[in-house]
């Protein structure tokens, strides 16, 4: 159960941040004003704050951990929400990210 709680929490941090930076994007890139943009800060601090619910209780291990997810929910975001469309290099460097993920947060430690 821990493990899933922990993938929950990373899905979590990932829409909260990855949203959190798309509404800033929206608000000053695409000129959509700055609620837009204040929406995007609340969300970048839950972020934050869901990180810290993570079980393990090592900092640099999570967010190392979750730079993977980061690389890899950015590519589905984008994919969602703004008909990117990635390449094959993107996939496997996403894939790559993702197993990394798996080996710093659950590989089996002594």
């Amino acid at each position: 159960m821990t493990v899933a709680r922990s993938l929950l929490l990373f899905l979590v941090a990932a829409v909260a941040e990855i949203g959190g930076a798309w509404l800033v994007w929206q608000g000053v890139r695409e000129h959509r004003g700055l609620l837009w943009a204040g929406a995007g800060f609340v969300a970048l601090g839950l972020y934050g704050l869901v990180a810290t619910f993570q079980p393990d209780a090592h900092f640099g291990r999570i967010l190392a951990a979750y730079g993977g997810v980061f690389v890899a929910g950015s590519l589905v975001w984008g994919v969602v929400v703004d008909g990117f469309r990635p390449d094959r290099w993107d996939v496997i460097g996403a894939a790559v990210c993702v197993l990394g993920v798996l080996v710093i947060m659950y590989a089996p430690r002594g």
